[in-house]
């Protein structure tokens, strides 16, 4: 089975249920995470078999892991401002930024 994925490394998203900016870090084709993780903290019961995204939260030092549902595009390309930006990234180009490959 092919899976879909809506967004990708290096594009800025909207959490629609939390209101957050970030950055798309990583992808998983489906959750990765522990059991124990999904029932703690996926209240939601966001599907397992649908991507899930690495996530660098804007203005500060977090790392979400995020399923797919919970995101949209972008609504401002401005810079996202985290630690961990320049670690992952070299600049930001038309609202995308652009992997560091070393």
């Amino acid at each position: 089975m092919d899976i879909f994925c809506k967004f990708s490394i290096g594009q800025i998203i909207h959490h629609l249920r939390f209101g957050y900016r970030g950055v798309i870090i990583d992808v998983d084709s489906n959750f990765q995470g522990s059991e124990e993780w999904y029932l703690e903290m996926a209240k939601s019961n966001p599907p397992r078999d649908k991507p899930w995204y690495h996530v660098l939260v804007d203005q500060t030092s977090s790392v979400t892991y995020v399923a797919e549902r919970h995101l949209a595009n972008g609504k401002s390309f401005r810079p996202i401002l985290h630690p961990l930006i320049e670690q992952y990234f070299r600049s930001l180009d038309n609202g995308y930024y652009q992997i560091n490959l070393c």
